[in-house]
């Protein structure tokens, strides 16, 4: 007679033989598993603190790592930004510095520095030649990056690094940066600009005499015009930036975004923050659990099947009621391969509801389109009751007269009908966009699959960080 396995033993020891079984073994590994790794990003902790091992190589590892962990500073700001002159870096490592809270570094101010002996001797250097030694310049970071500031708040490197070498001796000491950004515009423009700039001795604020002058009478009487900006000065160092920067940016291959800084300052900044705030693509395993949210005709069942197609999700659709939908989603494909759900949850309740039994979305779209185009989309809809063909008046009319004729119109798309279906799901929709704060937005009213890249690239990419 077989004895019945101990209690106390542990689930995964008295499924020990099922375990071996390569065919059984899948059906073992509970979703609360991948869903836990996802949450708390498991597999890219695991991943930096290798990276972090093998550019230290510390004697004793586990006190390495400790360490590491303790500072928690994995997420901070981690950017370089560089350009030509007058492309207007500074002015947007700045605004990103103070958007972000973190810590502008700059030759000057890390020459600057008080009671550094290497800042002292950098200090001597640049007023006998006017230039700092990119070894001395190293230097420099590297001792700053260890102040606690840096280490909490994270830094944002502005025109460095200057050379190739200067990369690579950065790597080399595993001052890896998570974002680079090259501001780019002809020379021309760069010229043109850099005769007009102007600094604020007081601030080091840089404004320009004709794109952006102080309003205040003040600060305007208290600006100077800084030194190497005649048109033969910038000329020179537009030639040996361009020289540089072509065999800086290899250096950085997966990081960088380059930005046309030949446009008013306020867009560049965006798109620069919109960058620095995204994450990078992730190796880590990942099941995508995806809620598709919107009224009627906003396009979800379309997004659900296009998803589902290229990556194998499993469409699940609004038709299937809560208790089904549970029974649904606990089984075996679902969990390994992910799934997509659309038209539920309805309202909060719902929302709840599968939120209390565990099915948590790790990505949510809102589909958000006009009313009148959803009127457009579904009121002009017709079936053919003879051949069942379904048309519609404006984007698939039906052929011929006598089809056209015979065309019914399917009562839920009548006009108070889906009215009504459309003012209920906006009553719902504020408290489903309260529940899923981190959710995205997106634009329904346009190309079906534009709305499909839209969603995609949310899907691949990590959400954005909101506490930068």
């Amino acid at each position: 007679m077989t004895q019945p396995a101990a209690p106390w033993l542990p689930v995964a020891r008295q499924r020990a033989p099922r375990d071996m079984d390569a065919t059984s073994a899948p059906h073992l590994i509970p979703p609360e598993m991948p869903q836990y790794g996802e949450e708390k990003h498991v597999f890219e902790l695991m991943q930096t603190m290798l990276e972090q091992l093998l550019i230290y190589q510390p004697e004793d590892p586990i006190s390495f790592l400790i360490k590491h962990l303790q500072r928690d500073n994995d997420n901070v700001p981690k950017i370089v930004i560089l350009g030509p002159p007058a492309s207007g870096k500074t002015t947007i490592a700045m605004w990103l510095c103070k958007h972000l809270n973190s810590n502008l570094l700059t030759s000057d101010n890390l020459i600057e520095r008080k009671s550094s002996s290497v800042a002292e001797e950098a200090r001597k250097h640049y007023q006998k030649f006017k230039s700092v030694p990119g070894p001395l310049l190293i230097k420099l970071i590297q001792q700053r990056l260890t102040d606690e500031d840096c280490v909490k708040k994270g830094w944002i490197l502005d025109g460095i690094p200057e050379t190739r070498e200067q990369a690579l001796v950065i790597q080399t000491l595993g001052i890896a940066p998570r974002h680079v950004i090259v501001l780019s515009a002809p020379d021309t423009v760069l010229i043109e600009r850099n005769l007009g700039k102007r600094i604020d001795p007081q601030t080091r604020e840089i404004y320009h005499t004709t794109f952006d002058w102080p309003p205040e009478l003040e600060v305007q009487n208290r600006l100077i015009e800084p030194e190497g900006v005649s048109e033969l000065e910038t000329a020179q160092k537009l030639l040996v930036y361009h020289r540089n920067i072509i065999r800086i940016l290899p250096s950085y291959p997966k990081i960088l975004k380059t930005i046309n800084a030949d446009q008013p300052c306020v867009d560049v900044f965006y798109q620069a923050l919109t960058f620095v705030q995204s994450g990078h693509r992730s190796n880590a395993p990942f099941t995508p659990r995806v809620l598709l949210l919107g009224p009627m005709g906003s396009g979800k069942r379309l997004q659900a099947g296009l998803l589902a197609q290229k990556y194998g999700l499993v469409n699940v659709p609004d038709s299937v009621i809560m208790k089904i939908l549970a029974e649904r989603l606990d089984r075996q494909d679902c969990v390994q391969k992910g799934w997509v759900l659309h038209g539920v949850p309805r309202d909060l309740d719902q929302a709840q509801k599968l939120d209390s039994l565990g099915y948590i979305p790790n990505r949510v779209f809102f589909l958000n389109v006009p009313l009148d185009s959803i009127m457009e989309r579904l009121t002009l809809r017709r079936v053919d009751p003879v051949t069942g063909e379904r048309y519609h008046l404006m984007y698939k009319p039906p052929p011929t007269m006598e089809i056209q004729a015979r065309l019914l119109q399917h009562p839920k798309d009548s006009e108070e009908r889906v009215k009504f279906k459309v003012d209920l799901y906006y009553r719902n929709s504020a408290e489903l966009g309260h529940f899923y704060r981190w959710a995205t937005t997106i634009n329904g009213d346009q190309d079906p699959y534009t709305v499909f890249e839209y969603i995609e690239s949310g899907i691949i990419n990590p959400l954005p960080k909101k506490g930068l």
